[in-house]
């Protein structure tokens, strides 16, 4: 094979019928078989845990088949999973297509019937079932976004069925004049190609329904057939591959260019028909070697080709020879492909019944891109996906399919016109309407930007300022490949060839993928740089791809005056959009607003205004046990030995060290001398019983919590007493003098001078974090600890002068920032309209309390008129998933619960899909249990299951999302049944 490729070959039973169709679920779990039964057309849903893993496949626990459905009269031809994973599609001979969906478990799991003791793990149940075919439906295919169903038949038509509202049909389409026997859609949703027996593949505009173009010449000298020709769109758009071409008598795969559908090129090599062709999913760059610099290098893709000569290609658009191929996989005609969504991973099944799982590693295809990467590609050639761009009036009529969907549909608009009554501040502060975001804009913006096609701001003395928006709708500059040497073809050399036979009978010329051409670039190289040169001479505008690191930051302007401008090329778009999220340079500069905002370094500063110093800056007694602020004298000059401010020894003093139960604690130091030493003396009342205890040198500090007490000597002794006066643990030798000293619950935690931290666990008799240094954090000669603070949990936080926080995480053993004052994603990020009224704020939570008060809601974001939506959103999301992850190390439930919902409501209300998916599947974790599953099923005591309960109901707010939310509802009462 020339490639350290491996593959297993898994022999699904059949009893050797054959196998016409096999797909991969969208979240790699499972997959689907779809072929000749004994007396019916036979679907059958696989785990896939056994195939990946050899030591699931021994385990008898594990299931391999998870459902069998014998519903269809004759032969299965395709059966094909929608997008979200939540149906499943199969055409048949039948005449038939059914759609089938995950059921709760219903009377008998075997399989009605059959003699054999199959017992079905899952229940999967006909939702609908769809009939105008006069022939057998040979393939069925769901557009991008699964809005649409297309299905195909020998009845030379193709139907186009309207999944949002099964069994409503959208369209025939008429013009092939043979049996139909292949489907694909364009990835951005503007096609669907078709190929059929009349020697011909047609691609059809999904606009108006009309045929686009017909291509004929490739296919004129096809003899023979083949029983299906499934052909595939390039994840990029770009290419359009087919089966069964030919070209100088030999068979080919076909090229098609999307820019004016060119001909030019092809795949070599099979010695019989091809049959199959499968784009991978992912878009790939060259791998970069460890160490070494990145080249610039150009995105490419990867493509499977299958023939009725029993062997398999792999091709990359970057190389003119295969990556690889295997002859003789099967015994019979190879029918089908499939690509895990990862790109890494493939099964191919053949017409002898039986199914291989091909693995390959990122060496050998690349890195992929990105979601964002890939929809950047998508906005910047294609402009607006029209897969996504269904109109306010089509969701407004779209059929509320789920009883408790309407529950929260009818729950918002309530709010919403609670909200807009005479009491409220106007339509800012009104709940979002219904249906009102798509694709991450608001429909009110889309509008907008098709009527003025350019952006208005306000400059700072109240003057507008009208940027036209440049939108690039020129075809793209893909001239085809560059034609390399002259090679004779035999059958056995596979190659790529490039200009057909001319009239003179010249052979075909091998055509090289190098990207290397000045003249001809190949599109992707053409891509990149049509828009980094573009970035270079407009400040602004996103780069689509970046030879170094993805998306290239945007430029900044230079003169801080003037507001960012809008960098959008073109509308917001393509599948997932929504969650292409720009980087954002931390100290982004914004114009002046108002008079009450300072430039100061590029970063948006509050004057201080005369007067009573605001709430934030009081000190209040009650927090005096859970924070504790230190005064620090002017730095000194910076010496070599870095040292933190320690508490000066007094005569005597007392603290409250716990409100319930009520635990008061006194210290007088020096109350007697014995045998040379001075004694100190503690004393401690705890609900009117008192105790006390000496010490053989003068108290610096202590510290309690309702459980224990914590002194610390002047001779760096650190005792801990329980609340009765027990002591808990031998006296501990500090390295140098404490600097602060904390107590919580059964943690103690000890800063000392020498900025070394440590917390121990008094119960368990065990230190969390061992003499930690704080070098890590403090930098600059002047930056010193301002605030310290232990969690509930045992979490050590420190709060810095220069306005950043930290705490230090145990299991990751690593300082981890939390709190940035100065960061400009804090005072930016826009979240009101995801507060809810039911949650009360945190406000006395550790993230909360470092944060302070600080954290406004963005209490710049009515400053920020001019910042694109999609800068604010990325802004927010951003901070969002920070606060996220610093409540999950602070392990502080209840704000990471509070969190959780405000970022779900985000991701709703901006329409992000792809995250929200991300989301529920993580809190919902496997439905079967694997060697390899990692999941937890609880976050910080939460479970994650329920949380899941508390998001889908701000899923349910918003109809876009209804599929999404009826899924993973019924896959959590699934679980609750079982």
């Amino acid at each position: 094979i020339g490639s350290s490729l491996t593959f297993a070959s898994c022999l699904l039973c059949f009893t050797g019928k054959p196998i016409f169709s096999v797909d991969i679920h969208p979240d790699g779990t499972k997959f689907a078989t779809g072929g000749q039964g004994e007396d019916s057309g036979k679907v059958m849903i696989w785990n896939m845990a056994p195939v990946l893993r050899e030591e699931d496949e021994k385990n008898e626990n594990i299931p391999k088949m998870l459902c069998q459905m014998d519903n269809h009269l004759a032969c299965v031809n395709c059966v094909r999973w929608s997008n979200n994973g939540l149906y499943l599609a199969s055409g048949g001979d039948d005449k038939l297509v059914m759609v089938w969906r995950r059921a709760a478990f219903i009377g008998p799991s075997t399989v009605f019937g059959s003699s054999s003791k199959l017992a079905n793990v899952e229940q999967w149940r006909c939702v609908t079932i769809l009939r105008n075919h006069t022939g057998d439906v040979m393939d069925v295919a769901w557009s991008p976004h699964d809005m649409w169903l297309a299905s195909c038949s020998v009845d030379n038509t193709i139907v186009i069925w309207n999944a949002r509202k099964f069994p409503e049909m959208v369209t025939s389409l008429r013009g092939h004049t043979g049996l139909v026997k292949g489907l694909t859609w364009d990835p951005v949703g503007k096609y669907i190609a078709s190929q059929a027996d009349d020697h011909s593949l047609k691609v059809w505009r999904t606009v108006d329904w009309q045929m686009e173009a017909n291509i004929t010449k490739p296919f004129s000298e096809c003899g023979g057939t083949t029983h299906v020709l499934r052909l595939s769109w390039s994840p990029d758009g770009q290419y359009l591959v087919s089966a069964h071409a030919m070209n100088n008598s030999g068979p080919t795969a076909q090229i098609v260019e999307r820019d004016g559908w060119k001909t030019n090129m092809d795949f070599v090599g099979h010695r019989k028909a091809v049959t199959v062709v499968k784009f991978n999913p992912k878009i790939f760059k060259k791998k970069q070697k460890n160490g070494s610099s990145p080249k610039p290098s150009c995105p490419y893709c990867c493509c499977a080709v299958g023939s009725k000569d029993r062997s398999l290609s792999v091709w990359l658009t970057s190389l003119k020879r295969p990556l690889v191929v295997i002859h003789d996989l099967f015994d019979k005609s190879i029918m089908d492909i499939s690509w895990t969504l990862t790109g890494l991973g493939m099964l191919v099944c053949s017409m002898d019944g039986t199914v291989a799982y091909l693995d390959f590693s990122l060496d050998e295809l690349g890195d992929p891109l990105s979601e964002e990467e890939k929809n950047s590609i998508h906005q910047n050639i294609y402009g607006k996906s029209l897969a996504i761009t269904s109109t306010e009036a089509q969701l407004s009529t779209t059929i509320i399919e789920n009883p408790e969907m309407l529950k929260y549909q009818q729950e918002r608009q309530n709010s919403a016109q609670a909200n807009s009554g005479p009491g409220s501040a106007g339509p800012e502060s009104s709940a979002p309407k219904l249906n009102s975001v798509m694709n991450g804009e608001s429909l009110e913006d889309i509008r907008k930007n098709l009527l003025k096609k350019q952006v208005e701001t306000r400059t700072a003395d109240g003057r507008r300022r009208i940027t036209p928006l440049c939108i690039d709708r020129s075809p793209s500059c893909l001239q085809g490949f560059l034609p390399g040497a002259v090679q004779q073809r035999s059958n056995l050399a596979f190659g790529l060839l490039h200009h057909r036979q001319g009239p003179g009978g010249q052979q075909g010329r091998v055509c090289s993928l190098l990207l290397t051409s000045a003249s001809k670039i190949e599109p992707m190289k053409a891509l990149d740089s049509r828009f980094t040169e573009r970035s270079k001479a407009t400040p602004g505008v996103i780069a689509a791809i970046s030879s170094t690191a993805g998306l290239t930051p945007l430029d900044r302007p230079k003169d801080p005056i003037i507001p960012p401008k809008d960098t959008k090329t073109k509308e917001d778009t393509s599948s997932d959009s929504e969650d292409k999220m720009a980087v954002i340079n931390k100290n982004l500069t914004f114009g002046k607003r108002k008079p009450d905002l300072l430039m100061d370094g590029g970063e948006v500063v509050e004057k201080k205004k005369k007067g009573r110093p605001r709430k934030d800056k009081m000190a209040t007694t009650i927090t005096q046990p859970f924070t504790q602020t230190i005064r620090v004298a002017a730095p000194p000059a910076p010496v070599a030995v870095l040292k933190l401010p320690t508490p000066s020894t007094q005569k005597a003093f007392s603290l409250q060290v716990s409100m319930e139960p009520s635990v008061f604690l006194e210290v007088e130091n020096e109350v007697s001398l014995v045998a040379g030493s001075k004694l100190s003396q503690l004393r401690c009342s705890r609900d009117g019983r008192d105790w006390d205890t000496l010490l053989p040198s003068s108290v610096v500090t202590a510290a309690g919590s309702s459980d224990i007490l914590a002194v610390a000597c002047e001779d760096r002794m650190l005792s801990v007493f329980s609340s009765c006066g027990r002591r808990l643990l031998p006296a501990i030798q500090l390295g140098t003098p404490v600097s602060a000293l904390h107590c919580s619950a059964h943690f103690v935690m000890a800063l000392t001078a020498g900025a070394t931290l440590s917390v121990w666990d008094v119960h368990k008799q065990k230190a969390l974090v061992k003499n930690e240094s704080l070098l890590t954090i403090l930098t600059g000669a002047d930056t010193t600890v301002s605030q310290s603070l232990l969690t509930q949990q045992g979490v050590p936080v420190i709060g810095l002068s220069n306005g950043k926080s930290y705490c230090f995480s145990s299991s990751l053993e690593t300082w981890t920032l939390i709190a940035d004052k100065g960061d400009s994603l804090v005072q930016c990020a826009d979240f009101r309209s995801c507060l809810s009224t039911h949650d009360a704020p945190v406000s006395s939570g550790p993230l909360a309390v470092m944060q302070g008060r600080n954290l406004n809601a963005g209490r710049l974001a009515s400053r920020l008129s001019s910042t694109p939506h999609h800068l604010q959103q990325s802004m927010t999301l951003a901070f969002l998933e920070n606060q996220l992850a610093s409540a999950l190390t602070l392990q502080s439930a209840t704000e990471y619960r509070y969190w959780l919902l405000i970022y779900a409501r985000f991701l709703v209300n901006e329409g992000s899909e792809y995250r929200l998916r991300e989301l529920c599947k993580e809190l919902l974790g496997p439905v079967h249990k694997s060697a390899a599953t990692a999941w937890e099923p609880t976050a910080l005591g939460l479970r994650k299951r329920e949380l899941l309960r508390e998001v889908l109901p701000v899923i349910g707010e918003n109809l876009r999302f209804q599929r999404l939310f009826t899924e993973y509802q019924d896959q959590l009462e699934l679980l609750r049944n079982k």
